[in-house]
C-alpha cells in the first residue's frame, strides 16, 4: 500500500519529468486524450480533418502559463502570452500530423516490446527511476507489486500508455534519421572547408571611388532597372495603420503606495527569525538565496546602500532599482574571496596596428596624466578627452570584479591605491589613465525583498476607459485623428503586412493579427493590452497584395542602378588593364594600390579595403597556387585576384573525424527533420479558427 501511495502522490511529478523530456503532445496523443473532447463546432481548428478543440487548446496554453508563474510568481505578459498561444496551436497541430503519419507507415508497439521496456535487460530510464534498487538497476520485487496491485492499476495505465508512445516515437525518429548518410567524402569536403585557407594578392576598384558624374541615367532608366527587379518588391496585403498607446507605467500615486507598504514591513522585517519565510510570506519578487555578494555583483543604487555603512543585522530601504523596490537585510558580512574595486578611466582611443595614431594617443594621455598630477579635475578631463561612453559620467565605471576587463587593465586598476592615477595603460582599445576610488574589503549576505513598481488597478481601469471612450468617439464620428488630438494623445503610424508576427514598435498581438484579418479601411480596433501599454489603432488604407509601385521604391532603386553603372564602368576599365600586361603592374595601370589577404577562409571572409565578400573568399578558395582570377564585381568593388598560396590542411585525426561525423549527422538529421515536417504542413489541409474564439 506504501508503494501504491507514494507512486500516485509522485504522479504529478512523473507527468512532469515526462512532459519535459519527451514532450506531453505525444503523450496526450497515443493515450487518446486529444480523442476525447467535442468533435463539432467547439473546434479551433484542424489538421486534414482531425479536429483541435477549444477545451484542448486553452488546457495546453494553462499548463504553460501555469509553469511560467511557479517560476516566475508573476503572470505571464500579454505579449509573451500571444507568442505562447502561437507556438501551443503549432504544437498541437504538428503532434497530429507526426501522429497521422506513425497511422499511414502502421507504426504500433506491440505486447512484448511493452513488456521488454518493462522488466526486459535494460529497462527504460522512467522504470529504472522509480522502482530503483539504488545500485542503477531495478527492484524487480518493487515493480511486480506495483504492477499487481488493483489500486495502481489507473496509475501503471498511464505508465504503459506513455511508454507505448514513447516507443512509437523513437521509431518514427529512427525512420527519420535513417535517411541520413555522412560519406568520407562529405566529411573531407567539411574538414577541408573549416580549415582550408588562402593568401592572396588583389587589385579592386570601388564603386564609391567612381564620382556620380561619370555615370548618367534618366527616368527611363530608373523604370527599366524597376521592371528588370520587380518580382524583389512584391508585398503581402499590408495595412496602413494610425494607433495610439498609453503606458500601463505606475503613476507617482501608485509608487507612493508601493513604498508605504514596503515601508511599513522594515521593522517585521528586521526582527524575522526566518528570513526565507519572511520573503516568501510577503510576496516578495526575489526568492532567498543564501549567496554572498561584493559591491560589483549589486545595482549600484543597492551597493551603495548596503556597503556606506554596513552592519548585521540592519534592514536598508526601501530603495528603488531597477524598477523594483527593495528591502534588503544584512544577515552576514566577511572579507571578500576576490577582490573588486570602482574606478574612472579617460581611454584616448586607437586602433590596434595605426602605429601614428597609437603613438599620438600616448602623447595625449602622457599630457593629460601630467594635468591630473598637478591638480586636474579627472571628471572634467574624462568629459573632454575621454573617447568612449563614460565621458559623460566623468569616466565612472562603476564596480567590477574579476574578468570584466581587458587584462592589463585590470591588472592596473587591482594594483592600484585608492585615489593614485595609473597609467598610461595600453590595451587594444587604446590607452587608458585609470583612477581607482574605492575597494571592496568586506561581501555580505542578504536577503532582498523586491516588488516591482507597478500601475494600480485603478490606475489602468482609468486608463483603459479613456481609450474605451476614444475607440467608441473615433467610431461614431468618424475622425480618429481628431479624437486622438483632443485627448492629447499622440499619434503613430506603422505600415505592417497580414498575418504579419512582429510589428515595429509594438512587438507581437496576436489580438491586432486577428483584429486586422477581418478589418475594412476607417475601423478602429478595440483596446488591445500589450506589455506595457494599451493600444487603440485606425486602418487608415489596405493594400492589396502585388508589387510595390515605382514611385514608392524610387528612393531605393537609384543608389541601386548608380552601383550597377559605376560597376560597369569599372569593370570595363579592369578588364583592359587586365589584358594589357596581365595581374603584374595591374595596380600601377589603373593608378592604385596592389593589396594582400592572408588567411582568408570560409570563417574568415573580410578581406582588407572591401569587407565581407563572401564571393570573393569562395572564388579565391576555389582556385590554385599561382592562378589569377578573370574580373569579379563584387558588392562594393570590382577587382581581380592573384593566389599566393593555398593552405591545405593536414590529415584529420581519427577523434577528429568521430566529432566531425556526428556533427555532420546531427547536422542534417535536425535539416532532415524541419524539412520534413514542413512538407507534411505544406500538404496538409490546416484549418485555423482562432480569430474566432480569442479576440
Amino acid at each position: 500500500m506504501g508503494v501504491m501511495n507514494k507512486m500516485r502522490e509522485s504522479t504529478g511529478a512523473i507527468l512532469w519529468i515526462l512532459v519535459f523530456a519527451f514532450g506531453v503532445i505525444w503523450v496526450l496523443q497515443d493515450s487518446g486524450g486529444l480523442d476525447t473532447i467535442g468533435q463539432v463546432g467547439n473546434n479551433i481548428g484542424s489538421v486534414n480533418g482531425d479536429p483541435i478543440s477549444v477545451d484542448e487548446y486553452n488546457q495546453a496554453v494553462d499548463q504553460q502559463v501555469q509553469s511560467y508563474q511557479n517560476q516566475t510568481g508573476d503572470t505571464m505578459p500579454p505579449q509573451m502570452l500571444d507568442q505562447t498561444r502561437d507556438r501551443v496551436f503549432n504544437q498541437l497541430v504538428e503532434a497530429r500530423l507526426r501522429e497521422q503519419e506513425m497511422e499511414r507507415l502502421g507504426l504500433g508497439v506491440s505486447d512484448d516490446e511493452l513488456v521488454d521496456m518493462i522488466q526486459g535487460d535494460d529497462p527504460h530510464p522512467i522504470i529504472k527511476a522509480y522502482f530503483s534498487d539504488g545500485n542503477g538497476g531495478v527492484d524487480r520485487a518493487l515493480l511486480q507489486n506495483f504492477i499487481a496491485n488493483p489500486d495502481a492499476a489507473a496509475d501503471w495505465i498511464n505508465i504503459e500508455n506513455y511508454l507505448r508512445s514513447e516507443r512509437r516515437r523513437q521509431k518514427l525518429e529512427n525512420l527519420i534519421n535513417s535517411s541520413v548518410r555522412i560519406t568520407e567524402a562529405d566529411i573531407a569536403e567539411e574538414y577541408a572547408q573549416r580549415n582550408k585557407t588562402v593568401d592572396v594578392r588583389y587589385v579592386a576598384l570601388r564603386y564609391s571611388s567612381l564620382p556620380d558624374d561619370q555615370i548618367s541615367y534618366d527616368d527611363g532608366d530608373l523604370r527599366s532597372f524597376y521592371n528588370d527587379h520587380r518580382d524583389e518588391f512584391a508585398r503581402e496585403k499590408t495595412f496602413d495603420l494610425s494607433y495610439v498607446t498609453v503606458s500601463k507605467a505606475p503613476t507617482a500615486a501608485d509608487s507612493a503606495a508601493i513604498l508605504a507598504d514596503v515601508e511599513a514591513l522594515k521593522d517585521s522585517f528586521a526582527a524575522a527569525e526566518n528570513d526565507s519565510l519572511f520573503l516568501a510570506r510577503n510576496g516578495s519578487e526575489r526568492p532567498w538565496a543564501d549567496a554572498y555578494f561584493r559591491p560589483d555583483e549589486l545595482a549600484d543604487d543597492i551597493a551603495g546602500a548596503v556597503f556606506g555603512n554596513i552592519e548585521e543585522g540592519s534592514v536598508v530601504g526601501p530603495i528603488v532599482s531597477g524598477g523594483q523596490v527593495h528591502l534588503i537585510k544584512v544577515i552576514d558580512v566577511r572579507p571578500p574571496e576576490e577582490t573588486a574595486v570602482k574606478a574612472r578611466h579617460i581611454l584616448f582611443r586607437a586602433t590596434e596596428g595605426d602605429d601614428d595614431a597609437r603613438a599620438e594617443a600616448l602623447t595625449e594621455a602622457r599630457d593629460v596624466r601630467r594635468q591630473l598630477l598637478n591638480g586636474g579635475d579627472f571628471a572634467q578631463l574624462a568629459a573632454e578627452y575621454s573617447d568612449d561612453g563614460t565621458a559623460q559620467r566623468g569616466g565612472d565605471l562603476g564596480w567590477f570584479g574579476p574578468g570584466r576587463m581587458v587584462a592589463p587593465f585590470e591588472e592596473a586598476a587591482f594594483g592600484a591605491r585608492i585615489g593614485q592615477i595609473v597609467g598610461p595603460v595600453e590595451t587594444q582599445f587604446g590607452y587608458h589613465l585609470i583612477e581607482v576610488t574605492d575597494r571592496a574589503t568586506e561581501e555580505a549576505q542578504i536577503a532582498d525583498f523586491a516588488l516591482t513598481l507597478r500601475a494600480s488597478v485603478q490606475t489602468l481601469n482609468r486608463v483603459q476607459s479613456n481609450l474605451d471612450d476614444l475607440q467608441y468617439f473615433s467610431a461614431e464620428e468618424g475622425d480618429f485623428t481628431g479624437e486622438a488630438g483632443r485627448r492629447n494623445l499622440d499619434l503613430r503610424t506603422v505600415s505592417i503586412e497580414e498575418e504579419q508576427q512582429f510589428i515595429p514598435g509594438l512587438g507581437n498581438s496576436r489580438a491586432l493579427v486577428n483584429f486586422l484579418a477581418g478589418a475594412e479601411e476607417g475601423d478602429i480596433s478595440p483596446v488591445i493590452e500589450l506589455n506595457d501599454f494599451f493600444l487603440v489603432a485606425s486602418v487608415e488604407t489596405i493594400n492589396e497584395a502585388g508589387f510595390q509601385p515605382f514611385d514608392e521604391v524610387r528612393a531605393q532603386l537609384e543608389p541601386r542602378l548608380r552601383n550597377e553603372l559605376k560597376a560597369e564602368v569599372q569593370a570595363q576599365k579592369m578588364e583592359e588593364a587586365l589584358a594589357n600586361g596581365g595581374f603584374e603592374g595591374l595596380a600601377d595601370r589603373l593608378s592604385t594600390a596592389e593589396r594582400e589577404a592572408a588567411g582568408l577562409s570560409f570563417a574568415n571572409q573580410s578581406v582588407p579595403g572591401i569587407g565581407r565578400d563572401g564571393e570573393f573568399v569562395g572564388t579565391a578558395l576555389a582556385m590554385q597556387d599561382g592562378g589569377t582570377s578573370d574580373v569579379i564585381q563584387g558588392a562594393n568593388a570590382v577587382y581581380v585576384i592573384h593566389v599566393v598560396k593555398v593552405n591545405t590542411p593536414g590529415a584529420i585525426q581519427p577523434s577528429e573525424y568521430t566529432s566531425l561525423q556526428n556533427q555532420l549527422k546531427s547536422r542534417q538529421q535536425n535539416i532532415v527533420r524541419s524539412q520534413w515536417i514542413t512538407a507534411l504542413r505544406e500538404s496538409a489541409d490546416i484549418e485555423d479558427n482562432r480569430r474566432i474564439f480569442l479576440q
